[in-house]
């Protein structure tokens, strides 16, 4: 009686490929799946949900200013634009704020080398020569890679961004760009549109007692 002979399984045929196929497919895809998971972060509609650091380096949030209207400017200490605009700066933030509007100054140096200074020179030099009272966060860049993520949202909300010093974002109280105003634009254009937000906001307030 002759032995069995062994015979090799047959795994490469038509149907054993076509299963390596639909296996590879569901690897790559559960794999992607996780990827983004794990490295895909939530989008930011929000001007306020960003962390910043203030002057002295620490990290702030924004979330603070959160219910406020705010007029989001790119300061620069040695420009010709710099006296007009602190003072204006100064005189908006002191009639509508603190309470419901706040300027939020960030020095930036990338439009003719106009700043310098380090960031806690930057602040007590415009407290000194302006006595401006709004917050003066550290000095940042806009543009390029490395800009300032907080800025950035600004600039890709408005679709418009800085090719000079104090360039003026309004954001209202949810966080949302709603204006932008380039550095000559005089202090009588921006004001209404401040008053309208700040009166919005406090007819809301009222309405919600």
């Amino acid at each position: 009686m002759e032995p069995l002979a062994a015979y090799p399984l047959k795994c490469s045929g038509p149907r054993a490929k076509v299963f390596a196929v639909l296996l590879s497919m569901v690897l790559c895809t559960v794999t992607l799946f996780l990827l983004q998971l794990k490295f895909l972060k939530p989008k930011i509609n929000s001007f306020y949900a960003f962390e910043v650091k203030d002057a002295k380096g620490r990290t702030v949030s924004l979330e603070k200013y959160k219910g406020k209207v705010s007029l989001v400017v790119n300061v620069a200490s040695d420009c010709q634009l710099t006296d007009r605009n602190y003072l204006a700066l100064k005189e908006l933030h002191k009639e509508f704020g603190p309470s419901h509007f706040s300027v939020l100054a960030f020095p930036c140096n990338q439009f003719g080398e106009s700043e310098p200074r380090p960031s806690k020179e930057v602040e007590s030099f415009a407290r000194k020569n302006y006595g401006v009272t709004f917050p003066i966060f550290h000095k940042i860049k806009i543009l390029g890679s490395e800009g300032e993520p907080a800025f950035r949202f600004l600039v890709d909300s408005s679709k418009k961004e800085p090719r000079w010093n104090f360039w003026k974002y309004l954001v209202n109280p949810e966080g949302q760009v709603v204006k932008f105003w380039r550095p000559e634009e005089p202090i009588d254009v921006i004001r209404p549109d401040i008053a309208a937000l700040v009166r919005q906001l406090i007819i809301k307030k009222k309405e919600d007692l």
